[in-house]
């Protein structure tokens, strides 16, 4: 930045000294313009000084540039109390069960087999006759002949055996007694015969113990005695068989053969 100085002096070379003296300045450092020479007039009468001026650089009076703005610095917010984590409860080690020592169980004995294959003159016998039975009925069957005791079971095997089994087994219980019969005739100790096919004699058995259940519910229930239809020997024991703990009635059985029935009698003096 260009500065000038005007100084006054006698002379130039004066108000030059006084001006350079005044800035500090060499006289390199400034350009000169005399502005007035200065006179001396006569006897120092009508004298003039010096005028000069003096342009010297300078340096930019800048301005004071204000210090930036500090920044007000916010309270940090406290902290939020972190919220402590809920230890759960570690479960007890469960402890573990000792395995039990292992005792060897005792093979129970095998039950002796009620049945047995039988080959004796007895069961020869009943194959024999069952077998000309049936080839002059015209019905292709086996027997298959096992002993319990002193009973002979006999399960007629093969096709169409319905036809043997007849009504209500009257076929199969013929088939029974006229095997009876033969087995037994001459013989001094008396065997027993038992003739079954298809598993009927099982089922005949089930469906008389429902009839004998639910004749005596009606009998305690009416107080009155019922009498069943006509059975054979075998039917009637398995209704006196079923009832014989039955609180409230007895059973009895009545008329002659083959019109024989069971009665379920009423007895309230039976527990």
């Amino acid at each position: 930045m260009l500065k000038y100085l005007e100084v006054t002096g006698k002379t130039e070379e004066e108000a030059v000294a006084k001006g350079l003296a005044q800035l500090g300045l060499d006289r390199d450092d400034v350009s000169l313009e005399i502005l007035e020479r200065g006179r001396t007039g006569f006897l120092g009468i009508g004298s003039v000084p010096a005028k000069v001026k003096l342009t010297y650089e300078a340096p930019d009076e800048r301005s004071p540039v204000p210090p930036p703005p500090v920044a007000e610095k916010k309270p940090e917010p406290a902290p939020k109390p972190q919220p402590k984590p809920v230890q759960k409860p570690q479960p007890a080690p469960r402890a573990e069960p000792k395995p039990a020592p292992v005792e060897k169980a005792e093979q129970p004995e095998a039950p002796a087999p009620k049945t047995q294959p039988v080959d004796d003159d007895v069961a020869a016998a009943i194959v024999k006759f069952q077998t000309g039975l049936f080839e002059h009925m015209g019905v292709a069957a086996t027997p298959v002949v096992t002993r319990e005791g002193d009973t002979y079971q006999v399960v007629l095997e093969g096709e169409n055996m319905g036809a043997l089994i007849g009504h209500r087994g009257e076929t199969l219980d013929a088939i029974q007694q006229l095997t009876g019969y033969a087995v037994n005739r001459g013989r001094g100790h008396r065997v027993r015969v038992h003739v079954d096919a298809e598993g009927y004699r099982a089922r005949r058995e089930e469906s008389l113990n429902r009839l004998a259940r639910k004749t005596a519910g009606k009998v305690v229930k009416y107080r009155r005695n019922m009498t069943l239809e006509a059975m054979n020997a075998y039917e009637r024991h398995v209704i006196h068989t079923a009832l014989q703990d039955y609180p409230g009635v007895t059973t009895y059985s009545t008329g002659t053969e083959p019109n024989r029935r069971t009665v379920v009698a009423y007895d309230p003096g039976k527990r």
